[in-house]
């Protein structure tokens, strides 16, 4: 499972540089636009970049090649880890941005484990979870749930 870093470039290099075994960076459209952040971390990082919109969408699929390797699709439902995330698409939402998107799509945002299923059957390529993990009485076991139900099969069809 990739361990990226949100938002903050400096931390992923401060951590690669302590040896930790980080992924990348996740970034958000009032962060370091995407083409600095991949000169700055090289070829191997992974990059995601949020998007929201049907604009975010394109101005994500504007940049060269390379630049980006998958799109943050959300805030999915409200959620408190960004107070400011932009209206709530709910899974229908995302799948319409997701099905407009030649990048793979995470779904973000107030994600639960009612949510994987249907979202993986609208496109997801997968989930960045933080408050249902972060906030559990056990968060292991709800890693594992969130995990068991990304994998459950779903009749629910965006199309």
């Amino acid at each position: 499972m990739p361990v990226l870093v949100d938002d903050r470039v400096d931390v992923y290099l401060a951590a690669r540089e302590l040896g930790a075994s980080v992924d990348g960076v996740h970034v958000g459209q009032s962060d370091l636009p995407p083409d600095v952040v991949r000169r700055i971390v090289g070829p191997d990082a992974v990059i995601g970049l949020s998007a929201a919109t049907p604009g975010e969408l394109s101005v994500a699929h504007a940049l060269p090649a390379g630049t980006v390797d998958y799109l943050g699709v959300g805030a999915v439902h409200a959620t408190a880890t960004k107070p400011d995330h932009p209206a709530p698409l709910g899974v229908d939402g995302f799948a319409a941005l997701a099905a407009g998107s030649d990048l793979p799509c995470v779904a973000i945002g107030g994600i639960t484990t009612a949510d994987a299923a249907a979202l993986r059957g609208a496109g997801a390529a997968g989930m960045a979870v933080v408050s249902a993990i972060c906030a559990a009485a056990d968060p292991a076991a709800s890693a594992r749930e969130l995990a068991k139900a990304w994998r459950t099969p779903t009749r629910w069809r965006t199309r």
